[in-house]
């Protein structure tokens, strides 16, 4: 995830820029090739630089230019099927590459599974790690013959190596193994480097760390530090907030539905604790599934754990899920699995910037059949939505955002209808002393329909719209899909005017698709907002939705826009 080049971008030129890092207008917290030129690829997402690097080295062959790439690749996104691809292939080129691995048994949580033990399990060969170093100190005191015999040496030590580590997986995939080493030690690395630089042939450099190293309070807790908020750098204390957040909501929600319900299962691809899914994992531990940096594998193994009778509860960001998409078509949805999906940080994400917004989900998943994808507002809509998923057998994905959950109000607790959603009249969002008769009495009347994870936005919207004057009903679409498009055509009727609100892509998203239902029926005073055809950069989540057009003075805008044409 290049989460591993901030001494990348201190090295490149970007040392004062560091205040700004992953803030509106200053330096990503990942590589990115429009700050510096010594970022080729923008990358966020993991397990991608050992196909991008063998891809730009035999770019450079094929141009007649030589040299080598390096790819740095985390122990965590070795757990990516994508590396083993990428390994396989530069193993069968045979192409001038080199693999720095960087092991410190690390990913967002503690790396499990058994490519994690099998790194373990090299870097405790130190028999032959002592014997490589004797041999490399006596031919480096050899005069003039060092050089000549450095080929003989060479495969006297890989003989050597063949002998004390007989299941070498990168031996056999075609590359030359060296390590493990110790990544702390910056002259004995410097020195490896210096001499695999003069090998031809594709190279794995297995180097250990420890996550945090030099931070107490970091290496301690490696996990809280690996995308950390606000804190006390003294003593590592992070900043807490008495508002519960949507992932918090959902991980009491697991807690509680483990306990009544024996066959649910719950499975993350390295986020336990992003997800919210720690807490399941320590009181049903038999029942927790950490796959690795894998969802395409995640998705699969759910839709075999439901074939088999298991409740399946898949937790993973709504930007990863993206690398899953064929997974949920021919392994889940055309099983007719009866699996549920929940996508934190679906809709606009602070901070991580344009290989994290979780802003595609609902034009990816939308058009899948026996799909059913749900939106949620607040911490009683996502219970309420959650529980029908896993009573009503079919499969299910439910999106909610990286935000505090709202203040509930009587209409959250609406029961869920299947394709319905929840109507909240303008008399809920009064704040000052506007009487129930002044607002009936208004001629234009329009109607917000929004998703759940946009009403933040949307009630500070109405509230304005109101103390200006205006009038503006909300309808949140608790359902994507199914939806029942009779209610809602009946519903947009009564008003003169309609504006889609959506934390996602306007193309092939459902704000688009309802617009041009009722512009078919002869309704077409409506607006559309939502994400733009275009690449969205970090910032606070205001920020973002102050980008895309989606802040509560656009919203507001919007409103008094299809008011007006009416007025007129």
């Amino acid at each position: 995830m290049s989460h591993q080049c901030y001494t990348h971008k201190l090295l490149t030129g970007r040392y004062n820029d560091f205040p700004t890092l992953r803030k509106n207008g200053g330096i990503s917290g990942f590589t990115n090739t429009t700050e510096s030129p010594h970022d080729f690829f923008i990358s966020g997402h993991s397990s991608t630089s050992i196909s991008s690097a063998l891809g730009l080295l035999t770019a450079r062959e094929l141009n007649g230019e030589e040299g080598k790439v390096i790819a740095i690749i985390g122990d965590g996104a070795l757990t990516g099927g994508m590396a083993f691809e990428g390994l396989s292939h530069a193993g069968q080129l045979c192409k001038n590459l080199i693999v720095i691995l960087n092991d410190n048994q690390m990913s967002i949580d503690h790396n499990t599974g058994s490519v994690s033990r099998y790194l373990s399990r090299l870097s405790m060969s130190a028999g032959y790690q002592t014997l490589r170093y004797r041999i490399d100190k006596a031919l480096d005191k050899i005069p003039y013959l060092g050089s000549a015999l450095e080929k003989i040496i060479f495969r006297i030590k890989r003989s050597i190596k063949g002998l004390l580590l007989t299941n070498n997986l990168f031996v056999d995939l075609g590359f030359e193994y060296v390590g493990p080493l110790d990544g702390h030690n910056e002259v004995a690395l410097e020195r490896e480097l210096r001499r695999v630089s003069r090998l031809h042939r594709p190279v794995v450099v297995h180097v250990v760390t420890k996550k945090g190293r030099g931070y107490s309070p970091a290496e301690n807790n490696p996990e809280l530090f690996h995308g950390i908020g606000p804190f006390q750098i003294s003593d590592g204390t992070v900043e807490k907030f008495d508002t519960e957040s949507f992932t918090e909501s959902f991980s009491n929600i697991m807690l509680e539905a483990g306990e009544k319900n024996k066959d649910i299962v719950a499975i993350t691809a390295a986020m336990a604790k992003g997800t919210g899914l720690s807490s399941f994992s320590h009181k049903f531990p038999e029942r927790f599934f950490d796959v690795g940096i894998a969802e395409e594998h995640a998705v699969t193994f759910a839709g075999g754990l439901a074939k088999g009778g298991k409740v399946p509860v898949v937790c993973i960001y709504s930007t990863f899920m993206q690398r899953a998409v064929d997974q949920m078509i021919h392994d889940i949805a055309l099983q007719k699995s009866h699996a549920v999906f929940m996508l934190d940080r679906a809709g606009a994400v602070p901070s991580d910037g344009v290989t994290h917004q979780g802003i595609y989900d609902i034009a990816l998943f939308r058009p899948i059949p026996e799909l059913e994808l749900l939106t949620v507002c607040s911490a009683i809509d996502l219970r309420l939505c959650f529980e029908w998923a896993v009573e009503k057998g079919t499969s299910v994905v439910i999106r909610y955002p990286k935000l505090t959950c709202p203040t509930e109000i009587p209409q959250f607790s609406t029961p869920v209808e299947l394709g319905r959603g929840i109507f909240i009249p303008c008399t809920e969002f009064v704040i000052e002393n506007i009487s129930e008769k002044e607002l009936e009495s208004k001629k234009t009347k329009i109607l917000i329909v929004a998703t759940g994870g946009i009403y933040s936005e949307v009630q500070k919207a109405v509230r304005s719209v109101l103390l200006d004057g205006g009038y503006a009903d909300v309808y949140l679409l608790r359902f994507i899909k199914p939806f029942d498009e009779t209610y809602f055509i009946e519903l947009a009727s009564r008003y003169s005017g309609v504006v889609f609100v959506e934390d996602g892509v306007i193309a092939g998203g459902i704000g688009e698709h309802l617009c041009g239902l009722l512009a078919k029926r002869g309704m077409k005073n409506s607006k559309v907002l939502g994400f733009e055809d275009k690449f969205y950069n970090h910032g606070s989540r205001e920020e973002v939705l102050e980008m895309a057009g989606l802040s509560p003075n656009h919203i507001k805008k919007a409103v008094k826009e299809c008011s007006k044409l009416i007025s007129d």
